[in-house]
C-alpha cells in the first residue's frame, strides 16, 4: 500500500476553495490519509507555497502550517480544526506568519501552488517547542518512511 493524502475540499492540482483562504474564512480543509507503512510511529504535516511572492519569479517558500507527532492511529483532520481538536499528542510548529496553526493561501499576485505533505516517521519526535519547517525537517531526517503529497492552487480575484 502507498501512503495517500486527500481532501474532500479539493482534488490534487485543483483550486482550493475560497473558504480555506484569507479571502474566505481562512480555516483548514479536511485532510484524510491511508496506507501508512509498517513501523510508522508518528506523522508530520507541512503545508507550504513554493511560489512566493510571484509564481513568475519565486523567491521563497512560504510555510502555512506545521504539525508533528500526529499519532498513526489518526486517519484524518476535520475541516476548520481548532488546536484543542487535534489528535492527542499532536504538536504545532510555527508558520511564516510567526504563529502556530493554519494560515490559508493569500498570494499577493498570480496563481500559487500549495503543497500539503504528510510524512510517516519511524519515531515519535521529542517536543521541539514550536519549530519552523526547517527545524522540523532537520529532526525528521533519516526517520521518514514515506511521504504523501496533495497540491492545491489558489489565485486571488483581480490580482
Amino acid at each position: 500500500m502507498t501512503l495517500e493524502l486527500r481532501s474532500n475540499a479539493f482534488a490534487h492540482l485543483d483550486a482550493i476553495p475560497r473558504r480555506f483562504t484569507c479571502d474566505g474564512e481562512n480555516v483548514s480543509p479536511d485532510l484524510m490519509w491511508s496506507g501508512l507503512p509498517a513501523g510508522t510511529k508518528s506523522l508530520a504535516l507541512i503545508v507550504d507555497d513554493p511560489d512566493a511572492p510571484d509564481p513568475k519569479a519565486p523567491k521563497l517558500v512560504f510555510v502555512h502550517w506545521v504539525l508533528y507527532n500526529l499519532p498513526p492511529g489518526a486517519a484524518s483532520l476535520v475541516e476548520a480544526i481548532r488546536p484543542d481538536q487535534l489528535p492527542a499528542g499532536t504538536l504545532a510548529g510555527r508558520n511564516d506568519w510567526g504563529r502556530t496553526g493554519y494560515g490559508g493561501p493569500c498570494p499577493p499576485i498570480g496563481r500559487h501552488r500549495y503543497f500539503h505533505r504528510l510524512y510517516a516517521l519511524d519515531k515519535l519526535l521529542r517536543d521541539l517547542g514550536t519549530p519552523t519547517k526547517t527545524q522540523l525537517l532537520a529532526v525528521m531526517e533519516d526517520h521518514v518512511l514515506a511521504v504523501a503529497e496533495l497540491v492545491g492552487t489558489y489565485e486571488r480575484a483581480g490580482r
